[in-house]
């Protein structure tokens, strides 16, 4: 099993150019934001080597990354923790997110591609089936894909780029938020209020709308604190 998985990191490596390093980070990251690794848990650079069929070398790589980004402590001689979710790094994050997606959303407004704008009316439709089958975990990724695709078709990537790294603080609390049978329908709407402001070339309407959603998640997070308080520093 070990020497498949390295033979499927070369190829990916050649393939994409991403090192092991850089997959590793990616798997992990996504495994801290959906909480299957839970605030707490100790991460064994051994354990997560044999797991993922590398060496060590790539998984510290990978720690020290994440360490960067706050989402674990690595604590020399003592282990690495996942750490737990910060409600002030949340809204830190949120407050980045929101000056510059408004911005783009702006930017939109004026001009947006052709094509991107056709595919986004397919992942909200990809949203409304991860809805209708109850995975929050497939919607929080088209959720992202919806994001990505507004800063693609204005042009502007390299804002997304600049919003990737940080955006794990807020990904965390909309796991939990997702999970809520009433959170999804409404962010759906959300995008669909922002799309619509772009169609239009509305760009205050663009800005607003893009604010009115990002700041959902402020009304929702004394409650998701007071559900899950063993997740929160």
């Amino acid at each position: 099993m070990t020497a498949t998985k390295d033979m499927n990191l070369e190829s990916l490596k050649i393939e994409t150019g991403e090192t092991a390093a850089a997959q590793v980070e990616r798997d992990l990251r996504e495994q801290i934001v959906r909480l299957e690794l839970a605030p707490g848990t100790r991460l064994s650079e051994q354990e997560i080597a044999t797991r993922m069929g590398v060496s060590r070398q790539p998984v510290r790589e990978a720690l020290i990354a994440l360490g960067k980004s706050r989402l674990v402590d690595v604590r020399p001689n003592r282990g690495t923790v996942v750490v737990r979710i910060s409600a002030r790094q949340m809204m830190e994050a949120r407050f980045v997110r929101e000056a510059l997606e408004t911005a783009v959303a702006r930017r939109a407004s004026e001009s947006f591609d052709t094509w991107t704008r056709r595919r986004i009316d397919t992942i909200i439709g990809r949203q409304r089936a991860a809805m209708e089958a109850h995975d929050h975990n497939a919607f929080r990724r088209e959720d992202e894909q919806f994001h990505i695709a507004i800063a693609e078709g204005a042009g502007c990537s390299l804002a997304w780029n600049a919003i990737a790294d940080i955006k794990a603080h807020m990904d965390r609390v909309c796991n939990l938020q997702l999970r809520h049978p009433d959170s999804m329908m409404r962010l759906i709407a959300e995008h669909e209020a922002i799309i619509t402001a772009i169609d239009s070339r509305d760009a205050d309407a663009a800005a607003s709308a893009m604010c009115a959603h990002l700041n959902g998640i402020l009304s929702d997070l004394p409650q998701i604190e007071a559900d899950h308080p063993d997740l929160f520093e």
